[in-house]
């Protein structure tokens, strides 16, 4: 049975018991203390905690997933996924227990050919917390399960909480017991891997408080509402119910794996466990990279991005050590596509932007990786010379951190060179590093640690924005915050979050940000800091009481000021404009990929893989200009989502919408975009865009910016300025400007080529004086001088290549500086006499440099260093000497 027809069989079996089938949200979360989708209970909490009414009694659908905590286990055990999906069926205060464990007996153990999924009884045992009588009464009653094939188990397995206060309580658990052949006898209190978890039933029925762990809290007592939530694994289904031994060997993973063996000669399951582990890994890895490229993520140094990076390169590497060093990734994510098309069509609609992505962050990572080795390789050569047989833990740190080097990948070729690498200390450094980062999620997850603080304000309604008609709106005050708690009142000068029933200031989001404005009502003014959608359907206004004091309950009027939010509508607009004229210009691949607007300003990002020529610009500016001559008229209609896609309305990466949308057309179909954002009448009243740049935001990634509206105007009123100082300056019209510059520049080009041929002269004149400088350190020649103000690092360099071979074969160390802009440079140059006593130029370069506030290094024979401390070059230079003397002591 395929995945894909399993999740259908589900989908139907739920719809048919009256549950709203809603569709997969995407990877990326709203939630701020989660970076993805973690489980099929993440897109319901709102939900499941009360902070939203539900929109629906019960519900079914089958979420898209991606965990990364466990992520070395991937490709060990049969189980173990980044991405995965969950089946899952939910009850908000509708059924609970009797139900949920019905509705999960019939739908396993029914016959195909009733929908069913066909498990035979006899291979299934459940779980229940081992207080909860109730469930273990109902799998009595209810199924034909023996009494020793449902285990009591405890808090660590069979309770659930988010680990806060709120909603919680114990679940039952349904296992396949694989066979014998699989591990020991006694169910899953033996925690074995002969008996695979397959349906989680959550039965939420308790408020906690006081969580000291998220298994030690106080009970409160029963929720008014109990909810169900429950959890299938697909891909574990699905390997059960395809005859294979894990995860990796179903159909939508397993043409991956057997592609990636291809390209490796490797054959699957007749070579070493730690093959099958690394081909196990890359399928893996390449379906959750496809999927996260799908839901719009892109690779990057930082939170989401930096996941999807790390993914994409544990694949890369574990192909390299399986012998393939050049690049496979067209291939493979080509067959991940084919695998993954018929439950996500998107990837095959969108696949020539989600390859771009692929194509490009292997090409960088196989560059990373020469570089890297290129790095590695001089510190193993410093290390050798000098005698070492470690290399630091903090240069296998730097390798990793700043390159992306793999360590397994330095500490092979360490081995390889006859080193070992100081483990110990770079895994404290790497340690640190989480620390860091686990301390950051904490702070991320106590940021929403309180959100029930908005249930009451929500369970009142969505809050109405009026914004799109008017720029003021009577309402009243619903709620106060203060650091996140409750409170009636908030004085002059206190920060306060307000919640009003109606409100026309616009909350950020779509990037554009949020209005300016303010409130008022009876003896009180406050000044709106930020406006933000902390829960879906609330807004919350962030604001300074300027004047008097607010309370619950006053009226309160909310006004927009009209300047900034027409220069935002403005922008906003614009940026319809600007990507409509990338589209025809460049073609139908170039999609947005974020965007930020503000008065006066936009920002537009979108796929594409090579910098845009000055010609392109032009023609994309001079579309969106027509656009705005043209005074095209902008539109907005309120539809449902599929028919806003019929209608041909792009939905963009990265964007979530509901069942109901807004498209916004400029010039009708010409520009057709969903987008809750404001925007002005008719494309005249942008005024005028002014593209002012264009750079690389990531591998295939691209960002044009533009000014708009009057601060365009300006901006190309003060180059005209500069224009006109310049034909003054010069005494040249403007439009002869560009030559007579260009003549300039080639005539003050060819001064400063001959000033440095008489430095040259200068500097090589001296050689002889040099030369004779020559002190003996024990066995060895040693010339230390600093040739003063303005000598570049390249002549230098080649000064003391001279020296050094005038010096014959004897041992010889050369260490010349000079200094330019107050920046001290020293380059070292070693013989090969030197070099066999051990006497290495990156070493001695290095310490120099550290004596004058800097860093240096190179090869054993010639390095460079330097530092912004100049007044230190006598005391660098002697340093050399001491480490030359102590050296071949």
């Amino acid at each position: 049975m395929k995945t894909a027809e399993i999740a259908q069989r589900f989908l139907d079996f739920f719809e048919k018991k009256n549950h709203t089938i809603v569709p997969s949200a995407s990877l990326v979360t709203d939630d701020p203390a989660l970076l993805f989708t973690v489980a099929g209970m993440v897109p319901f909490i709102p939900y499941l905690s009360g902070v939203v009414p539900p929109p629906y009694p019960r519900a079914a659908d089958v979420q898209k997933c991606i965990r990364t905590n466990d992520i070395e286990e991937v490709g060990k055990t049969p189980r173990h996924g980044t991405f995965f999906q969950m089946l899952g069926n939910w009850s908000f205060g509708d059924y609970f227990k009797e139900d949920a464990i019905r509705f999960a007996w019939e739908l396993l153990t029914a016959p195909e050919s009733e929908g069913g999924l066909a498990f035979d009884p006899k291979d299934l045992w459940v779980t229940v917390y081992k207080e909860d009588d109730e469930a273990r009464d109902l799998w009595r009653s209810l199924t034909p399960l023996p009494e020793e094939r449902i285990q009591r188990l405890g808090k660590d397995t069979n309770y659930w909480s988010t680990g806060l206060p709120g909603p919680a309580g114990p679940c039952s658990e349904i296992f396949f017991d694989r066979g014998p052949d699989y591990g020991i006898d006694g169910g899953p209190a033996t925690d074995d891997d002969r008996y695979v978890e397959i349906w989680n039933l959550v039965f939420m029925q308790y408020e906690i408080t006081n969580v000291r762990s998220k298994y030690d809290f106080d009970i409160v007592g029963e929720l008014p509402a109990k909810n169900i939530d429950t959890g299938m694994g697909l891909e574990r289904i699905a390997f059960i119910k395809q005859g294979v031994d894990n995860m990796y060997e179903t159909d939508q993973v397993r043409p991956v794996l057997d592609l990636a063996a291809k390209l490796t000669g490797k054959a699957y399951g007749h070579e070493s466990h730690e093959d099958d582990v690394r081909l196990r890994i890359v399928a893996d890895h390449v379906r959750s990279s496809l999927m996260l490229l799908a839901d719009g993520v892109t690779p990057s140094n930082e939170g989401r991005g930096y996941i999807l990076r790390r993914i994409m390169r544990r694949a890369i590497r574990s192909m390299r050590l399986l012998g393939v060093e050049g690049a496979t990734f067209p291939e493979l994510f080509a067959a991940s596509r084919d695998a993954m098309k018929e439950s996500y069509p998107e990837v095959e609609a969108d696949y020539a932007r989600l390859s771009a992505y692929a194509i490009a962050e292997e090409q960088t990572f196989l560059r990373t990786l020469a570089a890297g080795s290129a790095i590695l390789d001089q510190s193993v050569a410093e290390a050798k010379i000098g005698g070492g047989t470690t290399l630091s833990g903090s240069e296998a740190f730097l390798l990793h951190d700043t390159y992306g080097f793999p360590i397994d990948l330095t500490l092979e070729i360490a081995e390889e060179a006859g080193l070992t690498v100081d483990r110990g200390s770079f895994d404290q450094l790497m340690l640190e590093q989480r620390t860091r980062a686990k301390a950051d999620a904490r702070a991320r997850k106590g940021a929403i640690a309180d959100q029930s603080a908005y249930r009451e304000f929500r369970a009142l309604g969505e809050t109405v924005f009026t914004g799109y008609t008017e720029l003021q709106t009577e309402s009243k005050v619903l709620g106060i915050l203060i650091a996140g708690h409750g409170t009636d009142r908030a004085s002059e000068g206190q920060i306060a979050e307000i919640i009003t029933a109606e409100t026309a200031l616009y909350a950020e989001s779509g990037g554009q940000v949020a209005d300016k404005g303010i409130i008022v009502g009876p003896g009180y003014e406050l000044e709106v800091l930020d406006v933000q959608r902390p829960v879906p359907g609330l807004i919350s206004h962030t604001v300074e009481v300027t004047t008097g004091e607010v309370s619950v309950g006053a009226p309160a009027t909310t006004v927009v000021d009209a300047l900034n939010r027409h220069s935002a509508q403005q922008a906003h607009t614009a940026t319809h404009l600007v990507h409509a004229a990338i589209r025809d210009t460049l073609g139908k691949s170039a999609t947005q990929t974020g965007s930020l607007n503000r008065a006066g300003y936009m920002r537009f990002d979108f796929s594409w893989g090579s910098a845009l020529s000055a010609e392109t610009r032009t023609e994309i500016e001079d579309i969106a200009n027509n656009a705005v001559r043209d005074n095209l008229e902008v539109t907005t209609r309120v539809m449902s989502l599929d028919e806003a896609k019929a209608a041909g309305a792009m939905a963009l990466f990265g964007e979530k919408y509901g069942d109901t949308v807004r498209m916004v057309d400029v010039g009708g179909p010409w520009s057709r975009e969903l987008c809750g954002g404001t925007h002005v009448a008719r494309s005249s009243e942008i005024g005028l865009v002014n593209l002012v740049g264009e750079q690389s935001v990531g591998a295939s990634n691209r960002r044009v910016e533009a000014l708009v509206g009057l601060d365009a105007f300006r901006d190309l009123a003060a180059e005209r300025a500069i224009v006109s100082q310049l034909s003054t300056s010069l005494k040249t019209p403007r439009e002869q400007l560009t030559t007579r510059i260009t003549e300039l520049a080639a005539s003050l080009k060819a001064a400063e080529k001959k000033i440095a041929a008489f430095e040259a002269q200068a500097l090589t004149g001296r050689l002889p004086q040099l030369v004779e400088s020559a002190v003996a350190v024990g066995t060895v020649r040693v010339v230390t001088q600093s040739l003063g103000e303005g000598a570049s690092a390249d002549d230098v360099r080649s000064l003391a290549l001279q020296v050094r071979d005038r010096l014959g074969s004897d041992p010889a160390v050369v260490a010349l500086a000079s200094v330019t802009s107050g920046r001290a440079t020293v380059v070292v140059v070693t013989n090969d006499a030197a070099r066999e006593r051990g006497l290495a130029a990156g070493a001695l370069a290095k310490g120099a440099a550290g004596v004058l506030g800097g860093g240096g290094g190179g090869r054993p024979d010639v390095a460079q260093g330097g530092g912004t401390d100049a007044t230190a070059l006598p005391q660098a230079l002697e340093g050399i000497v001491a480490d030359v003397r102590a050296t071949t002591a």
